[in-house]
Order: C-alpha cells, then structure tokens, then sequence
C-alpha cells in the first residue's frame, strides 16, 4: 500500500511517524505527545499500547518469552531492522527501512519481502499473531525504475511507504496536538 507524499491528516493530529533518515521506531514514537517508551514498551497517556523489537531482540525478547523455538520452524534466523507488536490488533509489524542515494544492492532487496513475510508469518503462526511487512523507503525508490518492484511489493501483500509510516496503518492511537 503506498502513501502519497505529505499524506493527509487533520490539522490537530499527527498521523504518522516521519522519518528523515535513518532513525529508531522507538525514538520516532517517544517523541510524539502523549507517548512514551521505557524498555522497548510503547505507552500512549500511560496506556502500554506497543512493545518493540529491533533485531536480536525479536528472537530472545519476542519468540522466546512465548515459546517459540525458530531452529524448529524456519532454517536461519531473519532480522528485522524494527519490530513492533501492537497489542489492540495482535499485529507484528516487520519495519524494514531502506535508504538510499545511488546504486547498490538495496535495490535487490526489496524483492526479497514475499520469502521473509512468509517466514515472518510461519514462525509467528502458532501464536495467532497476524504479521504485517513494511518497507520504510527513501525517496529514492520513487524513481519510475522502481515501479515494477513496488508493484510486486503490494502483489505479494507487503506494505511501503515513503516520508511516513501512518500511526493507523500501525493501530496505534493517533494524538492530538494544540488542543
């Protein structure tokens, strides 16, 4: 699903987490009003909503804390540059960001989201947790290039964005500025 630039939201909400280059879910989430983390835990109005998990922190924090022993469900360890699992929708959002200037191996890579949302979705499954994969993408990847990859993004049932992950698209609650 992509989201035009800018977006669009009231003029008293935030709707979203804007990224201007490579930065941590969890900075990007602390810094909005009414929310707060403490130990990768996402509070909105003191109300835990959210817990995250970069990296190996989804394998020793997520997967094991629930029983999950991956060696028997997938042949290698896949890990998520942020993982949040909002606890409303019993959603695991896998947030891959991929920023770039110029040529490189990036552009490959996002052809890879089909295999690692059904590995994602296979180690998750026996928990009754839906899991969602999403591309945080530079603007880079607008270019007319990438059309046929981001094509095949959506087709396979991932997600990306560009400027902004969307608060609702996340299931977290959206907060109110200046009144």
């Amino acid at each position: 699903m992509m989201m035009k630039k800018g977006g669009v939201g009231g003029g008293n909400t935030i709707t979203g987490l804007r990224f201007e280059a490579k930065i941590s879910v969890q900075n990007k989430i602390a810094s909005l009003p009414g929310y707060s983390v403490s130990n990768d835990i996402v509070y909105f109005k003191n109300k835990k909503v959210a817990e995250l998990y970069p990296k190996h922190k989804f394998y020793k924090n997520f997967l094991e804390k629930n029983g999950v022993d991956h060696s028997k469900i997938v042949s290698a360890r896949l890990l998520p540059d942020e993982a949040i699992f909002v606890l409303q929708n019993k959603t695991l959002y896998i947030i891959e960001m991929k920023f770039q200037e110029g040529q490189g191996s990036v552009d490959e890579k996002l052809q890879t989201c089909d295999f690692k949302n059904k590995k994602y979705n296979k180690l998750l499954s026996s928990l009754g947790i839906s899991v969602k994969y999403v591309y945080f993408l530079s603007d880079w990847f607008k270019q007319g290039k990438y059309r046929d990859v981001l094509e095949y993004v959506e087709s396979v049932g991932c997600y990306y964005f560009f400027d902004e992950v969307p608060l609702d698209f996340l299931g977290l609650p959206l907060p109110k500025i200046n009144g």
